[in-house]
């Protein structure tokens, strides 16, 4: 694994912006960075894909050891949720995608950070942007990027039984949101479906018909939401989920998955495991287990890096956020690769439930946010 510098492509904002990828540079920021990128021999990209698809089936069975025992009280949910999220794996409804954090250098076992299984975004760029920067920066190298693709097949899937419209939903005023969101309307209707476009703020209920509707109050039969589970529950049509005929994609069982109260779930069920990092849900365990080695404290709910502490004996490195008066979980401490300064966290795709690619963000600090810049990447056979 290495990381090269480059000269960006001539004009590379037009560019991207003919992908529909606009939120390449955010409040005059870099965010999308092709001044580098990050290579690999076709063997480490090997190990990605295998740790990914390894760590998805590890997540399923933790999910069917949740809802089997009944572990809901540390995920912190609603009560009147958890019969949804009970009755969303029981009938096994469908996951579109997935992304798994990953602390890796190239050598050794990649390390699971955290699952972002309900809302991940970053793939556009992941998908569309770095593939079209592969064509002309290295067009005889490869990718570990088949997102679109199995994106089109896992909609196809779904054709049978997801009633339409699918109407897909995310908050206005965020163009990152919408790129993503607009990104993957658009693999559903290759697929074959019909969609609309909504946003949260405009979803509206019917208590006549006792649904939920549109602008024009047409009952809304399927929703893709990038909005987090969480986040519905309070707003004031949260209540209304529960038990709705409405699909809604991602699926509630994800709610367990996209909490971090998972992993010490993982690391109960498969200790030692190579690509988990031990993981508690009090400092004093953590303390006890590791003797004084460094850890992470995290929000189970938080964002973006918000309200991470790192604790490695000696100092604290703590990012602002909300997230402050969480239940929180303690994860051994995995640091970052150090790349002259830019710390790079590997982002491996999960769609259905197959690995498909990966997009790599980095930032200059040790805990990584939401100012990170995605670095595109490129693997050869040596």
């Amino acid at each position: 694994m290495k990381r090269i510098s480059l000269e960006p492509r001539p004009q590379w904002q037009g560019k991207m912006e003919e992908l529909g990828f606009n939120y390449h540079t955010i409040e005059g920021e870099t965010y999308w960075d092709e001044s580098a990128c990050y290579a690999f021999t076709a063997a480490q990209i090997d190990r990605v894909e295998a740790a990914a698809q390894e760590l998805q089936r590890i997540c399923l069975r933790a999910v069917d050891h949740v809802i089997t025992k009944g572990l809901f009280d540390q995920f912190s949910l609603m009560a009147n949720y958890i019969p949804q999220i009970e009755s969303s794996w029981k009938k096994k409804e469908p996951s579109i995608y997935g992304r798994f954090d990953l602390s890796w250098d190239g050598s050794g076992d990649p390390k699971l950070l955290e699952y972002n299984a309900d809302t991940p975004t970053a793939l556009l760029e992941a998908s569309v942007a770095q593939w079209h920067w592969l064509q002309e920066a290295f067009p005889d190298a490869d990718q570990f990027n088949s997102i679109h693709e199995k994106l089109i097949e896992r909609w196809k899937t779904l054709l049978p039984n997801l009633p339409q419209p699918v109407y897909f939903a995310c908050v206005k005023e965020s163009d990152e949101d919408f790129g993503n969101v607009e990104y993957l309307r658009d693999t559903a209707v290759q697929a074959g479906f019909k969609t609309q476009g909504i946003f949260i703020e405009d979803l509206g209920w019917d208590a006549g018909k006792s649904a939920f509707v549109d602008l024009e109050n047409q009952a809304i039969p399927s929703l893709f939401k990038l909005y987090p589970w969480e986040w519905m529950e309070e707003e004031d049509f949260g209540k209304y989920i529960p038990g709705n005929v409405m699909r809604v994609l991602e699926p509630a069982w994800k709610m367990l998955l996209s909490n971090k109260a998972i992993l010490p779930i993982l690391w109960e069920l498969f200790p030692g495991h190579p690509n988990l990092l031990p993981s508690y849900t009090s400092v004093e365990t953590m303390e006890r287990e590791r003797r004084g080695r460094p850890y992470v404290i995290k929000p189970i709910l938080s964002r973006e890096g918000a309200n991470v502490e790192i604790r490695d004996g000696k100092n604290v490195l703590k990012s602002p956020g909300s997230y402050e008066n969480e239940n929180t979980i303690t994860q051994a401490y995995a640091p970052l690769p150090d790349f002259t300064g830019n710390h790079p966290v590997i982002g491996a795709w999960i769609i259905g439930e197959e690995a498909a690619g990966m997009g790599i963000r980095e930032d200059k600090n040790l805990i990584t946010t939401n100012t990170s810049r995605f670095v595109p990447h490129y693997f050869t056979e040596e």
